[in-house]
């Protein structure tokens, strides 16, 4: 089942996921549905608790609500796979895997973006209040957002457009719980140079370019709260920003554990990785962002009590 005739390319692949044990694929189960309902449910709210109540019309929120919407679709394009794999047959077409892996890359790096503008929301609210009304209005607000699902895609179908290229005639076994374009390049039997090349050159500038836009409006976030006087005031500044940065090195983190390293050296150490930003990041983020959030703990509440009521 694992090798197929060297001659033609794979019609599906065979996801081994995390485990091969057959006593682990039940608690495993459990394990990751319990993960992707928490998910569902948390952003669920965050999103109609931040369109329900008029106070949370700003902004921040605004950009908060697509991020949980985004983090929706990237959990769910990742997790049920996952759910069938550790029940039933491992394998998914070939058509299939492209399709997953342009989905995941285009939502990661849409979460990504959308990690940007919030820090450039952020930057703008604090280094600059007096005109945060007029920079932050809300045809900017949804250019910034059109921005940042659009260029992802752009980015995702490069990556499927290559890969579909390649041909695949070894082994048909993905050593991930995912189709992950560094375990798929690992089978070729063609060259993956050109492959290589785009996600050490363009890859790496659509990883970090992100990373460090938001490093730079937080340096500047940084010395511009160090000039406030009052400690109270310092400690309202930083409030805003501690629940994003937790966010961004979460992910990030995460990313570039998997991402910036030769191909040569993945293993399967990186498939725990990469739970961290496909699983993990979409469920701890509504909790991140409503811990010591006390707009968004009002919102929550007034939300649970209409619906009481």
């Amino acid at each position: 089942m694992e090798k197929v005739n060297q001659t033609s390319s794979v019609s599906e692949f065979i996801l081994l996921g995390l485990s091969s044990r057959p006593e682990d694929q039940t608690p495993l189960f459990i394990l990751f549905l319990t993960m992707y309902l928490v998910t569902i449910i948390g952003n669920l709210l965050i999103i109609v608790a931040i369109h329900s109540d008029p106070q949370l019309q700003t902004p921040m929120y605004f950009f908060l609500s697509f991020l949980s919407f985004t983090d929706i679709c990237f959990t769910t394009t990742v997790v049920p796979r996952m759910l069938v794999n550790f029940l039933s047959e491992k394998t998914i077409s070939y058509a299939g895997c492209l399709t997953q892996m342009y989905f995941i890359y285009a939502l990661a790096n849409t979460d990504s973006c959308l990690l940007v503008v919030m820090a450039f929301d952020r930057y703008v609210a604090i280094c600059d209040p007096f005109h945060y009304v007029t920079t932050m209005n809300h045809r900017r607000c949804v250019l910034l957002v059109a921005f940042s699902f659009s260029l992802p895609h752009l980015h995702s179908l490069l990556h499927t457009l290559l890969l579909n290229r390649l041909i695949f005639c070894h082994s048909n076994v993905i050593y991930h719980f995912f189709c992950d374009i560094k375990p798929l390049l690992k089978l070729s039997c063609s060259s993956t140079f050109v492959n290589e090349i785009m996600i050490t050159s363009e890859g790496s500038i659509v990883l970090v370019t992100p990373f460090l836009c938001i490093t730079f409006s937080y340096i500047r976030i940084f010395i511009t709260v160090l000039k406030i006087p009052s400690a109270a005031g310092k400690r309202k500044a930083f409030s805003t920003c501690g629940s994003h940065l937790t966010v961004v090195t979460l992910f990030y983190g995460s990313i570039f554990y998997v991402y910036l390293q030769p191909l040569s050296t993945y293993a399967v150490r990186d498939r725990v990785a990469t739970l961290a930003y496909t699983v993990l990041s979409s469920m701890l983020n509504p909790f991140i962002y409503t811990l010591r959030n006390r707009d968004m703990e009002r919102g929550l509440r007034k939300l649970i009590a209409r619906r009481k009521s």
